[in-house]
């Protein structure tokens, strides 16, 4: 006789914290505000301390993180923006959701992340941005990355889908580049139950044209300051991230469930 065991068992994370998701998810809807509101701020205040970073803004996805991190540091059509050829879909269709035109670089053959001896030889009059990938938990060549965009004036968005809680040098990363893009998909080491992103920076300015582009290019509620998208993260029912593992893999909490939210 032979037992099927599950590559993803999503209802184990729901069976060790059900008692603090239902409270979480039954106070969402006892309350009835849905989409962003207290409950999202606390998480985006929360992450924000646990990475160790100014600002977080919650949008709706992991590939929404990439497109409005592009879209909020000013790149766009006519641009090019270099990424690593072994990633998800999801990185490159939001350099393209952008307008910009993906270029992509190889792998490392140990790391499998970004090889940086091959970024330089990448970047052309219209490079504007590079978008490393943290892949399977492991931090790309931050140091090299960031050399390399600091001698030809680069911005760079860290794809950090699969890596929360993820260090390299002891710096977390999401912290070391203009802004990073979190995803929180379900079997995300940071899963929502549902869908959710989020973007992290240390620029304030990114951070407020963010919020901007993630609803409508609101200021004012119905009045619309940019042209900017319907991409908030809701609340419910895919509002409780599980918590990360620790650096041991497990143990360490991460942020808490703030309420309902993501």
């Amino acid at each position: 006789m032979t037992t099927a065991i599950p590559l993803v068992d999503l209802k184990a994370a729901y069976r060790r914290l059900q008692a603090e998701i239902d409270a979480a998810v039954a106070r969402v809807l006892a309350g009835g505000w849905y989409i962003l509101g207290p409950e999202v701020s606390a998480f985006e205040t929360e992450f924000a301390a646990w990475l160790g970073v100014g600002h977080v803004v919650g949008v709706a996805s992991g590939t929404d993180a990439v497109l409005l991190a592009l879209r909020a540091l000013g790149v766009g059509p006519g641009d090019e923006v270099i990424t690593v050829a072994h990633t998800a879909v999801a990185t490159v269709a939001a350099i393209e959701l952008a307008g910009a035109t993906p270029r992509f670089v190889d792998i490392d053959p140990i790391t499998y992340t970004l090889d940086p001896a091959q970024l330089a030889a990448a970047v052309t009059p219209r490079t504007r941005a590079i978008v490393p990938v943290h892949l399977y938990g492991a931090p790309a060549d931050m140091d090299a990355v960031l050399s390399v965009a600091r001698a030809h004036g680069l911005l760079v968005v860290e794809d950090c889908a699969q890596a929360h809680g993820a260090r390299t040098r002891g710096q977390m990363v999401g912290t070391l580049g203009d802004a990073a893009a979190f995803s929180f998909y379900p079997t995300k080491n940071l899963g929502a139950l549902g869908d959710g992103g989020a973007v992290a920076t240390n620029r304030p300015e990114v951070a407020e044209r963010l919020r901007l582009l993630r609803q409508y290019g609101w200021r004012e509620r119905y009045v619309s300051d940019v042209a900017g998208y319907q991409q908030p993260v809701g609340r419910t029912p895919g509002g409780h991230p599980a918590r990360p593992p620790g650096p041991s893999g497990g143990g360490e909490r991460g942020p808490a469930a703030a309420g309902g939210a993501l």
